[in-house]
């Protein structure tokens, strides 16, 4: 009998400011097991349909060894079954059957489930004859670690013979003539060796939860299997080390943050009553329950966390520093390039644990109807994004907001004084992306309690006070990003560009604004919002040392331009002339065209209308040098001109 799953209205609402109690997280993962032990079943039946795909492992015998194991210790079997490792797997696998994905030979991912069966043994006692797949002579346990066969390696996929007995695990090749030679482990208590790789243990808490390092499981990425990437003995202490500091960090109880108010109001047409007391408060409160298990944004319990990946690799357009990734199929997992500090790998984990906790709603509860076109502006990527993700950014940066919010006063997690400036501009981001939310999509009765709940919870920290000089800055940024965003994937559709470029030479009627029209994915480059990073510290950079020159084939972290420091120093007049002296040598420069309108339009308020539509700007001017930018920006920017 199916018994339907039903969410208290004020654990939803909880969840719904960005934070949420450990019952209301406990919530997430108990749906997150019941659909986990769903799909578990749709793929036993698919295989029992076909046993065939399983290739040499018997279905009957892998199940039994499963069902035994959880005889023996109950909730063992059921622990892996709904941990990470085995979240990743089974989504890869099932897309595999349904022929939205590519892989190693089918039965290679299928007969990781005999895999799961030896783990399952290993971990209750039991004992267990399987046939499991082998990755060039390794076979990967999942949650415990990678064996490899010593010998001669096995080349390609190779089924290998696995027979547990009370926790020792002895591995054959089943194949004559290799040279591989046999394998007897105890994974469970093993150190490392050549032929025994553990999965790396960071503990939360002497004697408490440890949390996956995890260097070798095929299925630690977001989609496809990888092979393994060991991490080296600085890295393994590097991560250990920024771990521990980090954990420290999310514990503390963080520096009040006084402002007016008592938190935000319950979300309209909710039945629960809000939770009361300043404990429990999500909005403008300042006391957070000691140890992270407050309801707060940007608070964060680490046991939570189930496994980090650390990044395995580089992108083909940089460097992989502050990159994270994260999947609806793994709660409490995570994929993290090495952080510089404790307190960016901090951040970094309460980013991407939020992802995980929309990712378990949105499989309870469907929050709009979108066809997944990627079209809206996004302030913290450089493309264009669909709703959906728009929804999971949104979320995502209510926490990392309330992270830095929590950390302002702080010196000890803080110390150069950033969070402010941090705060500012993701409260900043966003709003303007709950607005899109609001405006543009089609949203549900959750949708729309959800999305109330984040605007309440940013409209309230909107309000609170942080130095002025720091909001300046950070209004800035956001308002840089975006004209620079927009120059490079709008464009004002023929008619409307024809209309502003003769009204600039000609002086003709200005015709009225248009919806721009996307530029075709194929005619984007990629660029880095490399102006906005300068507004986190202004006064460490100098003029003198920019870097003129922007060679594409220099890697991956552009280089400033000098009148890109003089505008965030704020010499808005002398960067002006700058970005013009430059636009000579790269004429046709989206950055140096948003750089010149944020410098001038600091020179002239009034003329802010230009940042709201840029693209404008850049049809009217296009073909024309510098000399006419002020003329075309005075006739734009007109009073009675439609923005």
């Amino acid at each position: 009998m199916h018994v339907p799953i039903r969410m208290p209205g004020h654990w939803f609402d909880e969840l719904a400011t960005g934070g949420g109690s450990v019952e209301a997280i406990g919530f997430l993962a108990q749906g997150e097991r019941s659909r986990r032990l769903l799909l578990i079943g749709e793929l036993l039946d698919r295989l029992e349909e076909r046993p065939t795909l399983l290739g040499p492992a018997d279905l009957g015998a892998v199940w039994r060894t499963v069902e035994e194991a959880e005889a023996r210790k109950p909730g063992s079997a059921e622990e892996l079954l709904t941990g990470p490792e085995v979240g990743s797997w089974l989504a890869h696998t099932l897309r595999r059957l349904h022929g939205t994905s590519v892989g190693p030979p089918l039965w290679v991912d299928t007969g990781h489930l005999a895999a799961v069966a030896v783990v399952a043994a290993l971990r209750a006692g039991t004992a267990a004859d399987l046939v499991v797949p082998a990755r060039e002579g390794a076979v990967p346990l999942p949650t415990l670690g990678l064996a490899r066969l010593p010998g001669s390696p096995l080349l390609g996929f190779q089924p290998v013979r696995a027979r547990v007995r009370e926790g020792e695990l002895h591995l054959a090749a089943t194949v004559r003539g290799t040279g591989a030679i046999a394998l007897t482990v105890r994974p469970l208590t093993a150190p490392r060796s050549a032929v025994w790789w553990p999965t790396h243990r960071l503990p939360v808490r002497p004697g408490g939860p440890e949390v996956s390092l995890d260097d070798t499981d095929p299925y630690r990425d977001l989609d496809r299997p990888i092979p393994p990437r060991l991490l080296t003995r600085r890295e393994l202490a590097t991560w250990t080390r920024l771990f521990t500091e980090a954990v420290a960090l999310l514990d503390a109880d963080p520096a009040p943050v006084p402002a007016p108010g008592s938190g935000p109001d319950p979300a309209p047409g909710s039945s629960a009553t809000p939770a009361s007391g300043p404990d429990l408060t999500t909005g403008t409160g300042s006391t957070r329950v000691s140890g992270g298990s407050g309801t707060r944004p940007g608070t964060l319990r680490p046991e939570e966390i189930r496994r980090i990946v650390p990044w395995p690799g580089r992108l083909p357009n940089g460097p992989v520093e502050g990159l994270s990734a994260s999947t609806a199929d793994a709660f409490g997992s995570m994929v993290v390039a090495e952080p510089p500090n404790a307190a960016a790998l901090a951040e970094t984990m309460v980013h991407e644990f939020q992802h995980s906790k929309l990712g378990a709603l949105l499989h309870l509860f469907a929050m709009l109807d979108d066809d997944r076109t990627e079209e809206h502006y996004a302030p913290w990527r450089p493309d264009p994004r669909h709703l959906p993700g728009l929804l999971h950014g949104a979320y995502a940066f209510v926490g990392v907001a309330g992270f830095w919010r929590d950390r302002i006063g702080d010196r000890t997690a803080d110390p150069l004084d950033l969070a402010p400036f941090r705060f500012a501009l993701r409260r900043i981001q966003t709003r303007t992306v709950l607005r899109t939310l609001a405006t543009r999509a089609t949203l549900t009765g959750p949708g729309r309690r959800l999305v109330a709940g984040l605007t309440r919870t940013v409209d309230g920290w909107v309000r609170e006070p942080v130095d002025g000089a720091v909001v300046a800055r950070a209004r800035a940024a956001a308002a840089g990003h975006r004209a620079e965003w927009r120059l490079r994937h709008l464009r004002c559709v023929e008619e409307e560009r024809a209309g502003l470029a003769a009204a600039v030479r000609s002086g003709a009627p200005l015709p009225p604004p248009r919806r721009p029209r996307l530029l075709p994915a194929a005619e984007r480059t990629h660029w880095q919002d490399v102006r906005g990073a300068l507004y986190l510290r202004p006064d460490t950079v100098d003029a003198a040392d920019a870097v003129p020159d922007r060679d594409p084939d220099r890697a991956p972290d552009p280089p400033s331009l000098p009148a890109d420091v003089l505008l965030v120093q704020g010499e808005a007049a002398s960067a002006r002339e700058a970005y013009r002296e430059r636009w000579s040598a790269t004429p046709g420069d989206p950055h140096l065209l948003a750089g010149w309108l944020l410098a001038h339009t600091a020179l002239h308020p009034g003329h802010r209308r230009l940042l709201a539509r840029p693209e404008r700007f850049a049809a009217a001017v296009e073909g024309e040098g510098p000399e006419v930018w002020e003329r075309a920006a005075y006739r734009l920017a007109a009073p009675g001109h439609p923005a």
